[in-house]
């Protein structure tokens, strides 16, 4: 069964929903409004999520991460680099049904034409408004804002500061998240996390907490609090091709997209998925 509306199956999910009958009468009052839990569950159970999106919910902790950055269905959220739209799929449904805005902030489809095909691929996987909503795409670059300035609740990363610390853009990138929010406005940050007593070493893909609180701190934004949902405990952090070893993507050889057949997966696949720090920040109100 498809996903058909997010609000009906939040309707069965959730404990307050009332029964119609023929016997009720005009001026009874109306069922109250489901929770933000319980549209969040629906958006999380709903069948347009892959039995292998479903199966990261275990690594990945969606609801918790979400209720820890204090996401609400009626907010305006940007998501920085969705890529595929693992999240996307579970946002723009759950922001969709209480009247929120989901705002997906894209490299830019001019900037080469693998990015522009991304965009376009993003943009037709998630067509659907029925189920998705109005999705809005933006870009994240030095001539571009994510959203006009002052107008978001909360910007979301998920595993992407790596990649712009590697490309020399992270400073510029938090500037560009400061500026879109709200006094007031959250960002929260996942990323693989780096012991702090490692070397520094970005081609591995994990990141130092300490070094992602420079890039907020320097940008503006006041530190909230950590937490350990997206800890994994398990994660050595020395694999031989850095954290893409690990699932999900499961690389085998130095060159990504080649497969060596000799290389045993075993240690790394019952590794899970990478350890992550999970962080919140704050554009203070003045």
């Amino acid at each position: 069964m498809r996903l058909l509306s997010v609000a009906a199956m939040v309707c069965a999910l959730a404990s307050g929903c009332a029964e119609r009958g023929d016997s009720a009468q005009p001026d009874a009052p109306t069922a109250a409004r489901p929770s933000a839990s319980a549209m969040l569950d629906a958006a999380i159970a709903g069948d347009h999520r892959t039995a292998e999106e479903k199966a990261r919910d275990a690594w990945r902790h969606p609801k918790e991460t979400l209720a820890f950055f204090g996401v609400e269905p009626d907010m305006t959220v940007v998501e920085i680099w969705p890529g595929g739209g693992w999240y996307t799929k579970i946002l723009a449904p759950y922001l969709a049904s209480g009247g929120g805005v989901y705002i997906a902030a894209q490299r830019d489809p001019a900037s080469s034409a693998r990015a522009a095909e991304a965009v376009q691929k993003f943009k037709d996987a998630y067509a659907d408004t029925a189920l998705y909503g109005d999705i809005r795409i933006s870009v994240l670059g030095k001539d571009a804002d994510i959203a006009p300035e002052g107008t978001v609740d909360v910007v979301l990363t998920f595993r992407n500061v790596h990649n712009w610390i590697s490309a020399g853009e992270a400073e510029d990138n938090f500037k560009a998240f400061y500026r879109a929010l709200k006094p007031g406005g959250v960002l929260g940050v996942v990323e693989h996390r780096a012991d702090e007593d490692a070397p520094d070493d970005i081609a591995t893909g994990y990141v130092k907490t300490s070094t992602v609180k420079a890039l907020a701190e320097g940008a503006g934004f006041a530190f909230v609090e950590a937490s350990e949902i997206n800890a994994n405990p398990a994660d050595t952090k020395d694999h031989p091709f850095g954290v893409w070893t690990l699932p999900p993507v499961r690389r085998s050889s130095q060159s990504p997209g080649q497969e060596d057949p000799a290389f045993d997966r075993a240690k790394y696949d019952a590794i899970g998925e990478s350890d992550r720090m999970t962080l919140k920040f704050v554009k203070p109100q003045s």
